[in-house]
């Protein structure tokens, strides 16, 4: 699980790599993102998970990617296997511990070009008060605008770490021999970026967006009262 959340934070690395300026800042939408990982299951099947809650800022240098930066996080809370009983224990301190460690966070320490819109990005893992390097490989595809007038870019992560580097070691032994929970676990992270120069120059119609709402009109004046009725005449003096 805890894999997971370092190919997240590389996958946002990955992205460094683009053309859009010389200097941009990117950040992660994380509903058009997902942090997911693969674990293997008493040696027979593959378990998937997600981490729904992913959120990160990739500061981009177009000119040279390799001297862009990338910092990302999740939210251990929202470890999603489909299995509320599993979540809950991989909360629990013989996995992530999310009551002491919230949060798993990857901060870019160097990137290396690897072909053609292709990187190695190498950073320190933080997982559950662990620190650790890891480099992973991070796809990027070209900037694009959206409908909504917004820049925005795909990133792809993949890789694999060994959860006991992070002391989440539990485990059971089966009684044919071999463990029920592997230790390697495969990452792969898939994020969508958007620009925030450019979102917050782009009007507010996108997707999650409020609507603009124009300013309450202003009540119109009370009419003016109506003139005065015109006095009556002078009564015509008494004849003598």
């Amino acid at each position: 699980m805890k894999s997971l959340v370092l190919a997240s934070v590389l996958v946002a690395g990955g992205v460094v790599g683009g053309g859009v300026a010389q200097a941009s800042e990117w950040n992660v939408d994380g509903s058009h993102s997902s942090a997911g990982f693969t674990v293997r299951h008493m040696m027979v099947t593959d378990v998937r998970g997600v981490f729904n809650k992913v959120d990160g800022v990739v500061n981009m240098d177009d000119k040279d990617a390799t001297k862009s930066t990338v910092n990302l996080e999740m939210e251990v809370a929202s470890v999603n296997t489909r299995d509320a009983k599993r979540d809950e224990h991989l909360k629990s301190p013989e996995f992530f511990d999310a009551a002491k460690n919230p949060k798993i966070t990857f901060k870019s320490t160097g990137i290396k070009k690897a072909g053609k819109d292709r990187f190695k990005v190498t950073g320190d893992l933080t997982l559950r008060g662990v620190t650790k390097s890891e480099t992973f490989d991070v796809s990027l595809t070209k900037p694009m605008k959206n409908p909504w007038g917004m820049m925005v870019r795909g990133a792809s992560v993949s890789g694999k770490v060994n959860r006991k580097d992070y002391n989440v070691s539990w485990n059971k032994t089966l009684d044919g021999g071999g463990l029920l929970v592997g230790d390697d676990v495969k990452i792969q992270v898939d994020l969508e970026l958007v620009d925030k120069a450019a979102a917050a120059a782009a009007p507010s119609a996108a997707p999650g967006a409020k609507p603009d709402v124009p300013p309450a009109a202003k009540p119109a004046a009370a009419p003016a009262k109506p003139a005065a009725a015109p006095a009556k005449p002078a009564a015509a003096p008494a004849k003598k």
